[in-house]
């Protein structure tokens, strides 16, 4: 998703002025994982006063006023627009089959599915990947380093932030030179994606340390992610982990709703789908 500069700016200078006065919670011990937490705690709340004030409740009337079905069908849409990601980094990894399988699924999804909206090639046995630039380097061996807490764009670590950077020049999107479009574009998304997460609302607002909770999420699916579920017991994700819904599954940024199989890195909830990699605002 494309941002105006500008945008980008005005919150990294607002998370940095917030920088210097991050405590931990009373009693906590820090994460090795997570060597920047003062600042990474900083940006937290920063993206989390955002969320409040825009983004969930823009994201609450859109679900209200929005039919699911058209719902469905803007997030298949979303997801297909951004699958080249994931057949470029098939294609990286050595993933000959799934990336046949994947570019066959683009283009039937394309083509019947009507530029996306729908999504045919599930129900003819073309399963959807999640792949990204990230995983394509920790697949190579490339560490994930420490985590860190982007504003607006929110969780990530020192590799896989950078490696945003690739994914953002395979998606179509950023070929489309009309302004307006490029605008629609990135503020559906941007709704679509925080829809998406609504139902996970609850359960970090539970927390006691929502910030904790969220990173240790993050990053137990994004280490599941690259190892493709191949991790051991005690590593992969847990059942109270931070969820995905039906409607809404994580893809660099987008996925397709409910017409799809789940993948095994997730978990089914009532109405709408993203993950802990994408909360908006978080």
């Amino acid at each position: 998703m494309r941002i105006d500069k500008l945008t980008i700016g005005a919150a990294l200078a607002a998370a940095l002025l917030l920088s210097g006065c991050a405590t931990l919670p009373p009693g906590s011990k820090p994460d090795p994982r997570d060597r920047f937490e003062r600042a990474n705690r900083s940006v937290y709340a920063f993206n989390t006063a955002v969320d409040h004030a825009i983004l969930r409740p823009v994201a609450h009337g859109y679900v209200k006023i929005t039919p699911k079905p058209v719902r469905r069908g803007i997030s298949n849409f979303l997801a297909n627009i951004d699958y080249p990601i994931t057949i470029l980094n098939d294609a990286l990894q050595g993933k000959v089959h799934d990336g046949l399988s994947d570019i066959a699924r683009f283009g039937i999804n394309t083509v019947v599915g009507v530029g996306g909206l729908f999504d045919p090639a599930t129900h003819w046995g073309f399963e959807r990947h999640d792949e990204d630039f990230g995983q394509t380097l920790g697949k190579w061996g490339v560490g994930s380093g420490p985590y860190l807490m982007l504003p607006i764009f929110g969780p990530s670590t020192v590799r896989d932030a950078p490696a945003k950077v690739i994914d953002h020049f395979t998606t179509p999107r950023t070929y489309v030179f009309n302004t307006n479009i490029d605008l629609g574009l990135s503020v559906v998304s941007a709704v679509d994606k925080r829809a998406g997460l609504l139902s996970t609302d609850e359960m970090i607002d539970s927390a006691y340390d929502p910030y904790a909770f969220l990173r240790n999420a993050w990053l137990q699916r994004r280490e599941y992610q690259v190892r493709d579920g191949k991790v051991p017991p005690d590593e992969a994700p847990k059942e109270d982990g931070l969820p995905t819904t039906p409607d809404h599954q994580p893809m660099p940024d987008h996925q397709p709703m409910p017409d799809r199989q789940p993948t095994p890195d997730q978990q089914s909830m009532p109405d709408q789908q993203p993950t802990p990699d994408q909360h908006l605002a978080r």
